[in-house]
């Protein structure tokens, strides 16, 4: 096959027209046209990287989500199978890799570092130094020791951390850091014991802290975490250490774009600086992972694609090892059945258990998360809460809600607590996407609402669900490790945006409510979270009580 486009080379920060010559799925030359493009001519260039992402975020499987990703250019992830494994340890790594094994999409998945994230949550399993060990040594595609969340554990040798950091120094494996607000000797001492990337940095001043100390930095921007506009002003200085990310995406927003609407916004902020930003695109994750992704050089993988201008930078055409993937907005990955696993072991929940009785020796003041659109981070707050015949109960005018955890894996007391920002008026909203363990989470305005919502989650074996408390209700099953569907992804996608905006209706502020929703219960991301087992001050990492004691 032969193909006549402007090339974007990269590598020598030059365009210009050439003829592209593949066979048996490698570029077999590329020939010089012409030393300068060619007006109204198709441009070539390497495809486009997440370099950090959880599949299970979008809902779907690996089959689907790749379906809807190579339409915007994108032919490689680095993948974090974290949230599956925390359903059902190294076997649900595994069926990542066998149900990514269908689709030539370029899947490089990682060996999850901390199953569980913490002590203080229940999670459905454990990985231990010996399944890193064994997936290093049975999965060669396996890339790399997926994000070391526990960096407390680094910073004070915890042995089963510095084993798995070991490990992957062994298999001469990068290692994917995590660690939200890190500075100074404490960054520097966590850099130094082998954590090479950080997608956390919500702060430029972080950022810049942590690449002095030799950290690459991925920009994020995702459904809920969207850090592009706070670290995009690295870019000039130091895009040789960049790369972008989603972390999570949910379906519709997936469904809108992908690394490619990054590329879009950074070169609308630095349009001098096209080389630079596709390297960040492109280039960077491939060359630091090491990635088996063609970077359109001769004998390199015919990955690649076309774009209509540089002025629009459409995507009208994706290749993947020389095969046409996706061609003017279209899919043409084929739609393959997955098939489903799960582990959800817990009984419905009657809405008396989420009554919160008021102890009349306590004082009436709790602490309460505080959401913050579009973060992670959450705040720690005190208020008065309102009371009713001798229960604490949620006030909508002052946007002060229930926030529930229910241990999907046994059935235990539920956890419970109050949470501000999420503005629902009536009704509630739950998911067994819940990060990191994927316990159930529900926010609600009363306690029948929330009970509506957690035994939809729990009848389906997964999902998200949304309740008026009245008569609508609705669901979207989840029934893979509660995570995700195996269904299409375009009508995931447009049964998660009908959810969504149902959620709104109900009253939710947040422009993601579910996304929002499913990280209340990650301990590793500060201030306050809310664990099965109870309320979680991150900043002195462990569990406080909600009421203070009178």
């Amino acid at each position: 096959m032969q193909l006549e486009a402007n090339f974007i080379n990269i590598f020598e920060k030059k365009i210009s027209f050439v003829q592209l010559t593949i066979e048996q799925q490698r570029i077999a030359s590329i020939q010089e046209i012409s030393p300068s493009p060619r007006a109204g001519q198709p441009y070539i260039l390497p495809g486009f990287v997440d370099a950090h992402v959880h599949i299970e975020s979008s809902m779907l499987t690996p089959v689907q989500f790749a379906r809807l990703a190579v339409v915007h250019g994108t032919v490689a992830t680095v993948s974090d199978p974290h949230e599956i494994a925390n359903v059902l340890g190294v076997a649900g790594v595994e069926y990542m890799l066998e149900n990514a094994a269908q689709s030539p999409f370029n899947f490089c998945f990682g060996a999850p570092s901390c199953v569980p994230a913490t002590v203080f949550e229940t999670a459905g399993a454990t990985v231990t130094p010996d399944d890193i060990a064994y997936l290093f040594e049975k999965y060669p595609t396996i890339g790399y020791l997926a994000e070391v969340m526990n960096f407390p554990g680094v910073l004070n040798n915890d042995p089963d951390m510095l084993a798995k950091i070991a490990l992957a120094k062994q298999y001469n494996k990068p290692i994917d850091g995590h660690a939200p607000g890190l500075r100074g000797v404490q960054a520097q001492q966590y850099i130094a014991a082998g954590c090479q990337t950080d997608h956390e940095c919500f702060t430029i001043e972080e950022a810049l802290d942590k690449l002095s100390f030799g950290m690459k930095i991925l920009i994020r921007e995702g459904s809920a975490a969207k850090n592009f506009e706070a670290l995009i002003p690295l870019l000039p200085e130091h895009y040789a250490n960049l790369m972008f990310c989603s972390d999570d995406k949910h379906p519709d927003n997936l469904v809108e774009g992908h690394i490619n609407q990054l590329v879009k916004r950074a070169l609308q902020q630095y349009p001098a600086q096209l080389f630079e930003v596709l390297q960040m695109a492109c280039i960077n994750p491939v060359l630091h992972y090491q990635l088996p992704v063609g970077l359109l050089r001769e004998g390199d993988s015919a990955d690649f694609i076309l774009l209509d201008s540089l002025e629009q930078l459409n995507v009208t055409h994706t290749y993947l090892k020389g095969t046409l993937v996706a061609h003017d907005g279209k899919t043409l990955l084929p739609d393959l059945p997955s098939a489903v696993v799960n582990q959800f072991n817990c009984d419905y929940v009657p809405a008396e258990r989420l009554a919160l009785p008021v102890n009349f020796s306590e004082k009436k003041i709790a602490k309460v998360i505080v959401v913050l659109d579009g973060q992670l981070v959450t705040l720690s707050k005190s208020y008065e809460l309102k009371q009713e015949n001798g229960y604490f109960v949620a006030d909508t005018e002052r946007d002060l809600l229930k926030i529930v955890v229910v241990n999907r894996y046994k059935n235990a007391p539920p956890a419970i607590a109050f949470i501000q920002n999420f503005g629902l008026k009536q009704g509630a909203i739950a998911s067994s996407v819940a990060h990191d363990s994927h316990n159930i989470v529900a926010v609600g305005c009363d306690d029948e609402s929330l009970a509506e919502a957690i035994n939809a989650v729990i009848k389906a074996k997964g999902g998200i669900a949304a309740t008026d408390g009245k008569e609508q209700n609705k669901i979207l099953p989840l029934p893979i490790a509660g995570l995700m569907s195996g269904e299409n992804g375009q009508t995931i996608a447009n049964n998660y945006a009908e959810i969504d905006i149902f959620a709104k209706q109900l009253g939710s502020t947040l422009q993601s409510p579910f996304m929002s929703l499913s990280f209340m219960a990650l301990l590793v991301i500060p201030e306050l979270k809310l664990s099965d087992l109870g309320l979680f001050d991150g900043k002195a990492f462990g569990l406080i009580d909600l009421i203070e004691k009178g």
